[in-house]
């Protein structure tokens, strides 16, 4: 592993635990540097409040994944102390070469057959419990029934009708369905509690509530309908295995890693970020950490996605915007079309060579007419989000009035405009308008193509654009 600044930053749980342990490298509080001499382990003492120093260490003999190990009470992983080793490696302070102490390689040994243990688990074909799924998909039908009543009374009624609606039955019914096993449609319920509220407290919003009521009742009738007949299913044919559906996660479901890797859903990849973003789910109380990849191999734009329940901040680590290329040995990939979730554990990092950077752009859909005809196919798709994320050619960007459009190198046109839906923390068309300079020929523009309903028109929502030398982020 490369030790840089920004592989410091992306190990913290926190900006303030970073710069806390920069601060304790810069005061010397670090004594007894010693490192092995595969240069694989370090460690030191480190001062802390109490006689007797911290013994921290930082194990890289998996690449990509250091351990960090400290003495300190700290529940911050890593601790400062282990951020400030590292930045003391930076530093390139002076480590003298020693035997590995006792305890770390008791400890090394420990990870190393946790590690074996957990790749023969993936291997080892797991032991269904059909009696408890039968139990479980049974109860999870009762759910959906309870919530296709209520979705089809919503439709028959309009959701006009949802400003004299009392927001408690909907809670209520979503309450009901967390204990059927269904969160996924749960959260919807939830959502529009929230909307019915809203629309009686702030009569002025009422439009903007409704249109969101109607978003979020399509998608529900969608995963009821849908999950009702492939649930049913699989209690008749006795097939309880997870299949390769987005259903399985839009009921509330969790993929597990080695559930993707038995679907064969795992490939190297090369990553670039584009886009980072944060937003807050009221329904789920939890931020959303949103990172946009593009992948240099295929050309594919996918998404990471960190949740953060808002009752455990403290204890989840953050994510932030990352620069440079990552190499990622193992990418799971979620199931779906469009724009996938991805995930990894270990990737090595390093900046992107100048030719890396250059070949970006290129890897651009070849035209706005191609961008859209995906944004169409994927927009009638109610299970899917109501956006796709994509790259396209910049001819020019400008301004007609007060309308700010893009136009391809073959003369095509789209509106840029923010989405309504997305907040005003994510506002960023206006931010074009501080560009130092004319954006340079044969760059690329990344965003969200989304379908306006205000005025019926396909937008871009742009994030950032990417040009030969740099990517420009609009956005955090």
């Amino acid at each position: 592993m490369e030790l840089t600044e920004q592989a410091i930053l992306l190990q913290a749980p926190n900006p303030a635990a970073a710069e806390n342990g920069r601060k304790l490298s810069r005061k010397g509080s670090f004594s007894g540097h010693a490192r092995s001499e595969d240069g694989t382990l370090y460690w030191a003492a480190c001062a802390g409040s109490g006689k007797t120093p911290y013994r921290t260490s930082l194990d890289f003999s998996a690449p990509g994944d250091p351990v960090c190990r400290c003495s300190c009470p700290s529940r911050q992983f890593p601790c400062k102390h282990a951020l400030g080793l590292m930045f003391e490696i930076l530093a390139k302070k002076s480590f003298q070469v020693e035997e590995i102490p006792a305890d770390i390689a008791e400890k090394r040994a420990k990870k190393a057959a946790q590690v074996e243990k957990k790749q023969a688990r993936a291997t080892t074909p797991k032991k269904v419990n059909t009696a408890a799924l039968k139990k479980k998909i049974a109860r999870q039908l009762e759910g959906l029934d309870m919530a296709r009543k209520m979705a089809d009374d919503l439709l028959r009624s309009g959701v006009g009708s949802l400003a004299g609606s009392s927001a408690q039955s909907f809670d209520k019914l979503a309450k009901d369905l967390g204990s059927c096993y269904l969160t996924g449609p749960q959260a919807d319920f939830t959502r529009m509690a929230l909307a019915v509220r809203e629309m009686q407290q702030n009569p002025s919003q009422a439009d903007l509530c409704c249109a969101q009521a109607l978003r979020t009742l399509i998608h529900l009738h969608a995963v009821i309908k849908k999950s009702q007949t492939l649930l049913q299913e699989q209690l008749d044919t006795g097939n309880y295995t997870n299949n390769d559906t987005i259903l399985f996660e839009a009921l509330g479901g969790v993929w597990k890693l080695e559930d993707l890797r038995a679907l064969g859903a795992v490939r190297p990849a090369r990553l670039v970020q584009l886009s980072f973003d944060v937003s807050f789910d009221e329904a789920k109380k939890e931020f959303i950490e949103r990172g946009w990849w593009l992948d240099m191999d295929s050309g594919r734009i996918d998404e990471t996605r960190n949740l953060r329940p808002a009752k455990a901040l403290k204890y989840v680590k953050g994510d932030d915007s990352r620069f440079g290329l990552f190499q990622v040995p193992e990418l799971f990939t979620y199931p779906g079309e469009g724009n996938c979730r991805i995930r990894w554990e270990t990737a090595e990092t390093r900046p992107l060579t100048p030719e890396e950077q250059a070949a970006l752009p290129a890897l651009a859909q070849p035209n706005l007419a191609a961008a859209v005809k995906a944004g169409k196919n994927q927009l009638k798709n109610t299970l899917m989000p109501s956006f796709l994320a994509t790259l396209v050619p910049i001819g020019q960007l400008g301004r007609v009035g007060e309308t700010f459009l893009l136009e391809d190198p073959a003369g095509s046109r789209i509106v840029l405009r923010d989405r309504v839906e997305d907040g005003e923390n994510h506002a960023s068309v206006l931010r074009l308008t501080l560009l130092p300079e004319p954006v340079p020929a044969g760059s690329a523009l990344f965003g969200l193509l989304f379908y306006d309903e205000t005025d019926q028109f396909i937008c871009l929502h742009p994030y950032s654009i990417v040009t030969p030398e740099r990517i420009i982020r609009l956005l955090f």
